[in-house]
């Protein structure tokens, strides 16, 4: 399939020096029609800056955007934002005060189009607070009015920029997964970004780690979880400590505790030990049974299971997620054995 959206060695860059002070270092991605992607990374990354320039709200210094192959920013084409059919879902929703949100939803449709109003108004699940005005609406009902007024022209291409950053926790997790499912079901295309893994998760197809204006990696979650590209990746997804690791064989690697079966080369020199592993909360069980014992240093209940920080024989930490039921104590000795699926390792940094 074509994709809806193409990003090409994307560049921009800010203040007297552009040179020396780039928010975007040559980017690219595409997304297939349908899909929705997002760019998951900190704070100054340069994620924002990438859904301005694909809004059109900035024009990049170098590289190219195409929706359903046509260029609409490049070196020597800047196509307007409202020529690019796209739509606009912000962080702090943007509606209009003296609004009602029918009247919000078909703000942006000429024609005012009733039967669009409450086609959306269904698929948000907001049929009942259409006569209501945004003050009067909680902040999930908020982001879905803002939500429908953006698909309500049926644009190509639907942008949300921190979507969830000004609801509490319970409701960005409830959110998240209600909008993937009336984006999905809208036919829409969208880009989303977040700082939020969780959201980032939920949300999207594809997800694009980004540090200091590049991507680092763009993947599945299941992968940047399981097979991150490198170190940074592996640090800033999900939850995780590195072990050192000597290369017994090509295919084989020795941590303490126990040996690994690595899936991909892993590099390094038999015999030595520069390597470190990756080692995920899922790949450490608890098992009365096993030999293999650490103590309980930190326990952190998360309902159904508790995350475990525990100390190895040799000092070192590592973490493992336990049903609540075997709720240990600190200071207690537990037995543990691995479970890894996919190995990960990397050489050690300095």
């Amino acid at each position: 399939m074509d994709p809806l959206l193409q990003v090409e060695d994307l560049h921009q860059a800010y203040g007297e020096n552009p040179a020396g002070d780039e928010a975007v270092r040559g980017i690219s991605f595409s997304l297939g029609r349908g899909a929705i992607g997002c760019l998951l990374g900190p704070s100054g990354c340069g994620k924002t800056t990438v859904l301005r320039c694909i809004a059109g709200f900035e024009t990049p210094q170098a590289g190219r955007i195409l929706l359903d192959g046509v260029v609409v920013s490049s070196a020597d084409r800047h196509l307007a934002p409202e020529q690019r059919r796209i739509g606009m879902v912000f962080q702090e929703h943007a509606l209009f005060p003296h609004l009602t949100a029918a009247r919000n939803i078909a703000f942006g449709l000429s024609n005012k189009d009733g039967k669009r109003v409450r086609e959306l108004a269904s698929l948000t699940g907001i049929t009942e607070f259409l006569e209501k005005y945004p003050h009067e609406l909680s902040g999930g009902q908020q982001q879905r009015v803002a939500l429908a007024r953006a698909l309500a022209p049926r644009p190509e291409l639907l942008l949300l920029d921190e979507p969830f950053s000004n609801l509490d926790t319970g409701m960005r997790e409830r959110l998240s997964l209600e909008l993937r499912d009336i984006i999905k079901a809208s036919g829409a295309t969208a880009v989303m970004v977040t700082h939020d893994q969780h959201e980032a998760f939920a949300m999207a197809d594809e997800v694009g780690v980004m540090r200091e204006g590049r991507i680092e990696q763009w993947d599945s979650a299941y992968n940047l979880y399981h097979r991150p590209a490198n170190r940074f990746v592996a640090n800033f997804v999900g939850q995780g400590v590195f072990l050192p690791a000597q290369a017994l064989n090509g295919r084989q690697l020795e941590i303490e505790l126990g040996v690994l079966n690595a899936d991909v080369p892993h590099g390094g020199q038999v015999g030595t030990e520069a390597l470190e592993v990756l080692l995920r909360p899922d790949d450490i069980i608890h098992d009365d049974a096993a030999p293999t014992q650490a103590e309980v240093v930190h326990k952190a209940f998360r309902g159904a299971e508790i995350l475990y920080t525990l100390k190895l024989a040799s000092g070192r930490k590592v973490l493992a997620l336990v049903p609540s039921h075997h709720n240990h104590a600190l200071g207690e000795l537990i037995g543990i054995r691995l479970d890894v699926d996919h190995v990960v390792a990397f050489t050690p940094q300095p």
